[in-house]
C-alpha cells in the first residue's frame, strides 16, 4: 500500500478521500488554495501544501505544482477527486511520467472516452447501446449533414464531442434550423473547450438518467455495483440521486450491468468509472463514462456496503478487487441530496461564514460534508458545501429519513438549497419514483 498519497482537490471529497487514506494507513498531503487555508481536510492532513491564489487556474487546475507538491512531500500517488483534473489525460500522463500513480484510469483510457465521439465509437464496437446518432463527428458537408438528420429523425440533438456537465448542447426541432444551430454550436464548443468537433443525436423527449458504478482492477477483473438514478436535474446538473433507480427489474440491472463490465475488460479500464446512460421506453442510450469517483458514490456505497474511494486506492496500488460479481448485493435503498450554498428560488451562489451548522444523524442517516462552525465558504468554487444521504430498508423508508434529515440540518450564516430538497421530497410525482430528467426543471418554471 501507498506511505504518502497527495489530496489533489478540496471540500467534502478530498476530506471522503482523507479518510479512506486514514483507514488504509495512508500518511496524506493536502494540498490548497491561499482561500483554503482553513478547510476541514487541510486541518487533519499529515502534510500540507499551498498551491497557488484563490483562482482554480492558478491552484487547483495548476499540474506543476500539484506535482511539485507530491516531489517536495515524497508522496507516491496523487488522488484527483473529482472535478478539477480528475478526467484530464495530460495531468493523468504528466503524473506517470513524473514518477508518481495516477489513482485513476491510464491517461490513454480518460483520453478515449473524455472525447464523446471516440467514446460512442469504442462503446457500439463493444456492443453498449447507444442512441441513434451520426456515428461520428459532423462535417461541412451540408447536404451529407442534412441527410444524417433526416435519417435519424426530428428533433434531433447537436452536442460537443468535448462538452459535459450540460454545455456544449443544443436541440434542433427542424430541418430550416439546423444548419445554423450546428454554427452556432461549433463555435460555443471551440470557446469553452477549445474543441469544435460536434456530432448529432436523436433527441429523447421523456428519458431518465441512469448510470452503472464500476470497478474495475488491473489483473484482468472487473464487476458492477449496480446503477442510480440521477434524474432530477437542474439546467443538466443532479439535485438529487438514489439507488437503485425506481422500476429498474433485477433483470435489467443484471444485463445492462454486465454489458458495462464487458466493455471495461475491451478497453482496459482501471479504477472506479460511470457509464451514463439515458433510459426511455425500457431501452437504455449510453451517453457518456466518467472515468472517476461520481459525487453520487455514496448511495451506492450505502446499498453495496462496498467502499468505493478505498478501493481506488487498492486498485491504484496494484492489489486484485476484493469482490466477485457473485459477492454484490443490493440491501435497501439510499437517496443523496446535494447540499449547495445558493438561494433556493434564484440559485444565486451565496458564500459567507458559517455561524450555526448542525449536522443531522439517526438510523441510516450520513452527511459527507467538509462544513464547521466559523467556516467561510469562499466565493471562488463551486458552491456544493456537502451531501447529505438517507439509507433505509425500502424507498419509502429512504425518502422518510431523508426528510427527518432534513428537518434536523442547521445551516446558518449562508442561504442553501435545502428549502428546495424538502419540496422535492414532498412532490408526489418523486414519491411515486421515475420522474424523467426535464421534470425539476418544468416544475420550477411552473411555480415561478
Amino acid at each position: 500500500m501507498f506511505e504518502k498519497v497527495v489530496i489533489a482537490n478540496r471540500g467534502e471529497i478530498a476530506l471522503r478521500i482523507l479518510r479512506a487514506c486514514r483507514e488504509l494507513g495512508i500518511r496524506t498531503v493536502a494540498v490548497h488554495s491561499t482561500a483554503d487555508r482553513e478547510l476541514k481536510h487541510v486541518r487533519l492532513a499529515d502534510e500540507t501544501v499551498c498551491i497557488g491564489p484563490p483562482s482554480a487556474a492558478e491552484s487547483y487546475l495548476n499540474m506543476p505544482a500539484i506535482i511539485s507538491a507530491a516531489e517536495v512531500t515524497d508522496a507516491v500517488a496523487i488522488h484527483p477527486g473529482y472535478g478539477f483534473l480528475s478526467e484530464n489525460a495530460d495531468f493523468a500522463e504528466r503524473v506517470e511520467q513524473s514518477g508518481f500513480i495516477f489513482i485513476g484510469p491510464k491517461p490513454e483510457t480518460i483520453r478515449l472516452m473524455g472525447d464523446k465521439v471516440s467514446a460512442i465509437r469504442a462503446m457500439k464496437e463493444a456492443g453498449v447501446p447507444c442512441v441513434p446518432g451520426s456515428d461520428g463527428s459532423l462535417g461541412d458537408d451540408a447536404p451529407e449533414t442534412l441527410r444524417i438528420a433526416r435519417d435519424i429523425g426530428y428533433p434531433i440533438i447537436i452536442k460537443a464531442s468535448g462538452g459535459g456537465g450540460g454545455r456544449g448542447m443544443r436541440v434542433v426541432h427542424s430541418e430550416a434550423a439546423l444548419l445554423n444551430s450546428i454554427d452556432l454550436t461549433r463555435s460555443e464548443a471551440n470557446a469553452a473547450f477549445g474543441n469544435p468537433t460536434l456530432y448529432m443525436e436523436k433527441y429523447l423527449d421523456h428519458p431518465r438518467h441512469i448510470e452503472i458504478q464500476v470497478l474495475a482492477d488491473t489483473h484482468g477483473n472487473a464487476i458492477h455495483l449496480g446503477e442510480r438514478d440521477c434524474s432530477m436535474q437542474r439546467r443538466h446538473q443532479k439535485v438529487i440521486e438514489e439507488a437503485p433507480a425506481p422500476g429498474i427489474t433485477a433483470e435489467q440491472r443484471r444485463h445492462i450491468g454486465q454489458v458495462c463490465v464487458e466493455a471495461c475488460l475491451r478497453i482496459g479500464y482501471r479504477g472506479a468509472g460511470t457509464f451514463e446512460f439515458l433510459y426511455q421506453d425500457d431501452e437504455f442510450y449510453f451517453i457518456e463514462m466518467n472515468t472517476r469517483v461520481q459525487v453520487e458514490h455514496p448511495v451506492t456505497e450505502l446499498i453495496t456496503g462496498v467502499d468505493i474511494v478505498k478501493e481506488q486506492l487498492l486498485i491504484a496500488a496494484g492489489q486484485p478487487l476484493g469482490y466477485l460479481q457473485s459477492d454484490i448485493r443490493i440491501t435497501g435503498h439510499a437517496l443523496e441530496c446535494r447540499l449547495n450554498a445558493e438561494d433556493p428560488v434564484s440559485f444565486v451562489p451565496s458564500p459567507g461564514t458559517i455561524s450555526q451548522y448542525h449536522a443531522p444523524g439517526g438510523p441510516g442517516i450520513r452527511v459527507d460534508s467538509h462544513l464547521y462552525n466559523g467556516y467561510r465558504v469562499p466565493p471562488n468554487y463551486d458552491s456544493m458545501v456537502g451531501k447529505l444521504i438517507a439509507h433505509g430498508e425500502t424507498r419509502e423508508v429512504a425518502i422518510a429519513r431523508m426528510r427527518g434529515a432534513l428537518a434536523e440540518l442547521v445551516i446558518e450564516g449562508i442561504k442553501t438549497n435545502a428549502p428546495l430538497h424538502r419540496r422535492i421530497l414532498g412532490d408526489a410525482r418523486f414519491i411515486g419514483g421515475g420522474t424523467d430528467i426535464h421534470y425539476l426543471e418544468k416544475q420550477l418554471l411552473e411555480t415561478r
